[in-house]
C-alpha cells in the first residue's frame, strides 16, 4: 500500500473538558443535505494535487457551502487536468513560486494546504500574508514552535487558520462525545487508541525525515493522539513513550516505525496508544468509564465508522467525511460557527505540544510533564 489514504480506504467500506452542548448543536446531516441552501459559499483553492487533494476535490463536488475554484501545484500536467475536470479557470491556477498572487484574486476566499508536512509552515504563512483564510492538513507543522508561528501569522493577517480534523465532524464520534459530556459513561478512566498500517513504497515522502518530520506518529499516530484528547475531554499533563524499530533500512534515523505512548490526564484518566507503520488491522478506539464504554472500529478510517456503546450500536448516518468537513469549515469561516470539537490552529498546536513531548520521552526514556 502506497499510503495511509489507500489503507484507510480499504479497511473502511481539546482545551480542558469540552463544553456540554445540547443535541441540537451537534452535527445534523439531514438538516444540511436534505434542505436547499442559498447562503454564502466558501470559494477554495487546493494546494497540493496528490491523492488526498484529489479525495477532497471529489468530496467537495457534493458540498453545499464550499466550492472548489482554484488550484496550486508544482506539476503543470496536474493543473491542466484539474482545470478540465473541475472547470477551473486559468486565472485561478498557480504554482508554488507564484501563488502569492492570489492576494489580488477576489474569486478565492481560502486555500487548503495539502502538501508534505515540512512545507506547511512556510506555505501557510505565505497564504496568510496574501490575505486568504487557510485550511491546513494535519499535522499542522513539524513541531509546536512552527505551529505557533503559523497561528500568530494568521492572527496578524486577520485570517482564520483551520486544521483538517475531519473526525471532529463525524456523527458517531460526536455522539460518543455527547454521551460523555452528558455523563452517560460516568467518570472516564481509560482510553485506548490503536492506529497503524504496513507502509509500502520506501521512497515516498512519508519516509523522508526532511519532508515528513518523523514517521508513523506524524502521519497515522496523530489520530490516536488527537482522539485521546477529544474522547477523554481533557488535556494530558504527562507523557511516556517507547519506540520499536525492526527495519532500520526502511525506517531511517528520525523516521519512527512504531511508537507506543501513554498519557495522563488531570482527572486521573490514562490513555494507552499505538502508532505504527508496520502492522495492519489497527484502527480502534476504546473509551471506558465508571458507568459504561464506547468502542469504535474502524474509528478514523474514511468510513463508514462503526461503533457501539454499553447502550447499543451507534447508528448515526454516514456521509463522506471531507464533504461534511468542508461544509462545516465554510460555516466556521463565513458565519463564525463554533464546532463541538475545535479545529482551529490552536487545536493543531495542542497536538504538536504533545507530539513534541512524545518524541522527547522516546529519546530520554523519561516521563515528560506537559504544561
Amino acid at each position: 500500500m502506497s499510503s495511509r489514504r489507500d489503507f484507510l480506504q480499504k479497511i473502511s467500506l481539546s482545551a480542558m473538558a469540552l463544553p456540554l452542548l445540547p443535541v441540537s448543536d451537534a452535527l445534523n446531516l439531514e438538516d444540511i443535505y436534505d434542505k436547499p441552501y442559498d447562503g454564502p459559499v466558501l470559494r477554495v483553492a487546493i494546494m497540493g494535487l496528490g491523492s488526498y487533494g484529489t479525495r477532497v476535490a471529489e468530496a467537495m463536488q457534493s458540498s453545499k457551502k464550499a466550492k472548489l475554484v482554484g488550484v496550486i501545484s508544482g506539476t503543470p500536467s496536474k493543473v491542466k487536468e484539474w482545470q478540465t475536470k473541475y472547470n477551473i479557470p486559468a486565472k485561478n491556477s498557480y504554482n508554488y513560486d507564484n501563488f502569492d498572487r492570489i492576494k489580488s484574486n477576489k474569486d478565492i476566499d481560502a486555500v487548503y494546504v495539502i502538501t508534505p508536512n515540512a512545507l506547511h509552515h512556510d506555505q501557510v504563512i505565505r497564504v496568510a500574508k496574501a490575505g486568504k483564510h487557510v485550511i491546513c492538513e494535519k499535522p499542522l507543522a513539524l513541531n509546536a514552535k512552527e505551529g505557533q508561528e503559523m497561528v500568530d501569522a494568521c492572527k496578524q493577517a486577520n485570517v482564520k487558520l483551520l486544521v483538517g480534523y475531519r473526525m471532529h465532524f463525524e456523527p458517531k464520534t460526536l455522539e460518543v462525545i455527547r454521551m460523555r459530556n452528558a455523563g452517560e459513561f460516568g467518570k472516564i478512566s481509560f482510553f485506548q487508541g490503536l492506529c497503524g498500517f504496513r507502509i509500502g513504497d520506501p521512497t515516498q515522502w512519508r519516509l523522508n525525515k526532511e519532508l515528513a518530520g518523523g514517521g508513523s506518529l506524524m502521519d497515522i499516530g496523530i489520530y490516536a493522539l488527537n482522539g485521546s484528547r477529544y474522547m477523554v475531554g481533557e488535556e494530558p499533563v504527562w507523557v511516556t513513550a517507547q519506540e520499536t524499530k525492526t527495519d532500520p533500512q526502511k525506517f531511517k534515523e528520525g523516521v519512527d516505525e512504531t511508537i507506543m505512548f501513554q498519557l495522563g490526564f488531570p482527572s486521573g484518566a490514562v490513555a494507552s496508544c499505538l502508532s505504527t507503520y508496520n502492522m495492519n488491522n489497527l484502527d480502534r478506539f476504546f473509551l471506558n468509564g465508571e458507568k459504561g464504554y464506547a468502542e469504535m472500529q474502524p474509528s478514523t478510517g474514511y468510513g463508514p465508522i462503526k461503533g457501539r456503546t454499553h447502550k447499543g450500536e451507534l447508528t448515526q448516518p454516514h456521509m463522506t467525511h471531507q464533504t461534511v468537513q468542508m461544509d462545516e469549515m465554510a460555516d466556521i469561516i463565513l458565519n463564525g460557527k463554533k464546532p463541538v470539537v475545535p479545529v482551529d490552529g490552536e487545536e493543531g498546536v495542542r497536538d504538536l505540544k504533545v507530539m513534541d513531548a512524545i518524541y522527547e520521552a522516546v529519546k530520554t526514556g523519561n516521563k515528560v510533564a506537559l504544561k
